[in-house]
């Protein structure tokens, strides 16, 4: 600041009596003298400050979107005002906050609420101070940006705006490097924004803006530090190479199970019946786009006659019980059995529960086998099985046992296979050889992966939550008694029950202990894996028939139980455990349409260690659904792919990163398929213009990066168009430099469209070079030139090159120019695409 204050004061742009509004953090905190202080973190430290009473640390807690539920908000705004809470609605034009104001004189009379032009990316409590922060585009529900990737972006990671400075980058030329932030240079005459990189001996590599596509976030397991690639070496293309060879293996390998899975003979299932359509019409719930995907898909492969062997993939909670179930009865409708196997014995009881409630009303039989059943009870459940009398049986790994007989056993599905032993998974390989199999996950697969996967594996992926399912608002804190009793309270009182995640057996019974001391009503329960399999299944299965409030447990809630009357989840030193784990374990709650929370605690006082920081400032930043997609950049991604390629891939991803690893396996199965790889050439664009975000208009740097890549994602005038509203409505009116960036971007989309690979600006004129595979007659290159003024002409020595004069042209007036000239070169290629189709060439 001072020195931008000196700067300011020497340009004469500052009056030496302004020169005191520009101050040092150090200047306006002894400025501010005792006056009580506000600082604001994600985690609840000691003031950073002499004095630590004048410092006061506030958590804001985030607010659930509304959506245009105009009744929840209406409720939430008269409780706020009864509390006496300052309440601020944050309005992006005048024109918003107007129609806010008369909203909320005809709907929400009385109550106190300002209405404030500004823009906050999102909504916000402070209960301790009682203020809240609305943005208005969780009212009015503002369209997020759909994702658009080119065929050459498809591997970009998803969640690249995540990007911060000090991550590691893998380059797809120069391999690993380190983001340094985004630089403003000028070059050549005009001013444009670049991604700086680090690499081995220091060297730095700057990446304009518009090839984001060539840059992937570097994914490898939990705490591994790869070595920065060295610029200009052979060394990265040899660990790509050793990749590629690995891939091919692997890649050869499954496509020869593959084909001869497709070569075995099957049991061909029948259409669906009345009945089957009858069964799904009474689903109480709407099923998501990705549910109804996938129970297509799997029906198909059902009624092919070939052994089906496919895998659901689906967050937690996303609905892939439902379309088991529907897959067993379509194969109980065709007069064949269906064994459910399952990793443990509670799970086993909760989804025979689920299944019999379902299919009841049907003469379908279903019957579990697991330690719950005496020994007698399951000596007559296997003869029934053996006779027919029973079509769905539901079991752990006592379903695999040499004992177990079926009469036509037609579809086996199997939850999280990957908790099973060597032993059972060879069992299971024998009845995959022979019977359909459907194999459910929760791990999180990423879209990359399940793109380079196709053709090796049958896979379904569910990626949408279900209606009225809300994000578990998610707090990182230090842990307080307070705290703990004042969740808990919160969450019975509202007729819920809570898990409480201490992970350490020895001192978990005083761990329950203080609970109950803190809550004296609350009936509390004590559950992990040194109970007996009988004993904790009668508590946990006691819990979830609401016999306790609150379950003191283990890690043994990981495996996958539903129980949608849990919404709050406190974790004790939660800076203990890994990310995937800290994952699963919020996915245990907000499974149900009320609003959940999950508090990760950590000791007050304690320094946290930076890997252990970063652990749960990740698991804070993936609050929405789904997030499992998201937190896939970290650990979790590497134990996903883990779970479906086999652990001897760990050391290979780790090499070149999983986004690279994923498009290598990729262009491995393209070429085994003898299929054309696919090349989509990005046009490079290189004009004489200040074309980029500046810091005073856009001053985050993570809007900056979501920006420039939805501008280069950019396919269509429409999506042009898109970003260009986002842009004014978020930050006002374009200067020059933004408007030059997104003119640009419209001749980005028209080059796609007509194949053009390069426009760059040479003194008085700009040379347009084709793709190979498109000519120009004569008499198109005339049309072209009269209807341009002349401006555009061919060159005599190239044939795939077309010039552009630009003399005469004002600056500002090039790219408009070249915008209209490119209109009229894409009607001409239009013009032989309708005779090429006419004539049927």
């Amino acid at each position: 600041l001072k020195n931008m204050q000196t700067r300011l004061l020497e340009e004469g742009s500052l009056l030496p009596e302004e020169a005191r509004l520009y101050n040092t953090l150090e200047d306006i905190m002894l400025q501010l003298g005792g006056l009580q202080r506000i600082g604001f973190s994600l985690f609840q430290r000691r003031a950073p400050y002499s004095n630590p009473q004048a410092f006061v640390a506030v958590v804001a807690r985030e607010l659930t979107p509304y959506h245009k539920n105009e009744e929840r908000l209406i409720q939430d705004l008269r409780h706020w005002h009864l509390q006496r809470y300052a309440i601020t609605l944050h309005a992006s034009s005048e024109a918003r906050a107007q129609r806010l104001r008369e909203w909320l004189k005809a709907n929400a009379p009385g109550v106190s609420v300002g209405v404030q032009v500004g823009t906050i990316s999102a909504g916000f409590e402070l209960p301790s101070l009682k203020v809240v922060e609305i943005a208005d585009g969780e009212i009015f529900g503002r369209t997020r940006r759909r994702e658009r990737r080119s065929a050459m972006d498809e591997s970009a990671v998803p969640s690249f705006t995540d990007l911060k400075v000090g991550d590691l980058v893998v380059h797809v030329v120069h391999g690993i490097g380190r983001y340094r932030g985004v630089e403003t240079l000028e070059s050549a005459g005009s001013t444009r924004d670049y991604l700086l990189l680090e690499y081995a001996g220091q060297d730095r590599l700057y990446v304009p803006t518009d090839q984001v596509y060539l840059l992937q976030k570097y994914v490898g397991p939990e705490g591994e530090n790869p070595r920065l690639s060295k610029l200009g070496g052979n060394e990265w293309q040899r660990a790509r190479s050793r990749v590629k060879r690995s891939v091919e293996e692997m890649a050869k390998d499954l496509l020869a199970l593959y084909a001869k899975r497709e070569a075995t003979p099957g049991y061909a299932f029948s259409k669906d019946t009345v009945w089957q359509k009858e069964f799904e019409e009474a689903f109480p719930y709407e099923e998501t786009d990705d549910q109804l995907r996938a129970i297509e898909e799997i029906k198909r492969d059902m009624e092919s006659p070939h052994p089906m062997d496919r895998l659901l993939c689906g967050d937690v909670g996303f609905g892939k019980t439902e379309v088991a179930i529907r897959a067993a009865f379509k194969a109980v409708m065709d007069g064949k059995q269906v064994a459910v196997l399952v990793p443990t014995t509670i799970l086993a009881q909760q989804h025979f529960n689920t299944f019999r409630e379902r299919l009841v009303g049907y003469p379908v039989q279903v019957e579990m086998l697991s330690r719950f059943r005496s020994t007698e009870e399951q000596r007559e459940i296997l003869k029934k099985l053996r006779r027919g009398a029973i079509d769905i049986i539901i079991g752990t790994h006592r379903l695999v046992s040499k004992d177990v007989r079926f009469a036509d056993l037609g579809l086996v599905i199997i939850d999280e296979e990957q908790r099973f032993g060597v032993r059972q998974k060879e069992r299971l390989k024998e009845l995959k050889a022979s019977v359909d199999v459907l194999t459910l996950t929760a791990t999180p697969i990423p879209r990359t992966l399940h793109l380079s996967m196709v053709g090796l594996r049958d896979m379904s992926v569910i990626q949408t939550p279900p209606e009225d399912r809300y994000p578990v608002q998610t707090y990182v804190v230090e842990y307080s008694d307070s705290l703990v009793r004042d969740a808990i309270a919160r969450e019975l009182g509202r007729g819920g029950q809570v898990f409480y995640f201490y992970n350490r057996v020895e001192g978990i019974e005083a761990e329950a202990n203080r609970v109950k001391e803190l809550l004296p009503h609350a009936r509390v329960a004590v559950a992990h894996g040194q109970l007996s399999e009988t004993r904790l299944s009668r508590i946990v299965l006691n819990f979830l028939a609401g016999e306790y409030d609150v379950l003191v447990c283990t890690s043994i809630i990981e495996n996958g139980l539903d129980m949608p009357n849990v919404n709050t989840l406190v974790v004790k030193d939660a800076d203990r455990l890994g990310l995937s784990q800290l994952y699963q374990l919020r996915g245990r709650v907000g499974r149900s349409n009320r609003v959940a929370y999950a508090y990760f605690t950590y000791q007050p006082q304690k320094l946290l260690s930076p890997v252990a920081e970063k652990r749960l400032q990740a698991l804070r930043e993936f609050t929405e659904l789904g997030s499992g997609f998201k937190l896939a950049i970290r650990d979790l991604e590497i134990r996903g792919a883990g779970n479906i390629l086999g652990a001897e891939q760990h050391g290979h991803i780790a090499a070149v990163g999983f986004e690279m690893y994923c498009r290598l396996l990729e262009e491995a199965v393209r070429e085994l398929k003898g299929e054309k790889q696919r090349h989509e050439v990005e046009p490079q664009i290189d004009l004489k213009i200040n074309a980029y975000l500046p810091e005073t208009y856009v001053r985050s740097p993570r809007d900056k990066m979501e920006l420039y890549k939805a501008i280069v994602a950019c396919k269509s005038e429409a999506d042009v168009d898109e970003v260009a509203d986002d842009l004014v409505d978020r930050f006002g009116d374009p200067p020059d430099e933004v408007v030059n960036l997104l003119q640009i971007a419209r001749l980005r989309t028209l080059a796609y469209q007509v194949k053009i690979t390069a426009l760059a600006q040479k003194e008085d004129r700009v040379v347009i070079t084709f793709a190979p595979g498109l000519y120009l007659t004569p008499e198109d290159v005339f049309y072209l030139s009269r209807v341009t003024r002349r401006r555009l002409a061919p060159t005599p020595d190239h044939e795939h090159q077309l010039v552009f004069r630009t003399a005469g042209l004002p600056p500002r007036k090039i790219v408009p120019a070249l915008l209209e000239a490119l209109q009229h070169l894409k009607g001409v290629v239009a013009a032989h695409q309708v005779k090429y189709n006419e004539t049927g060439g």
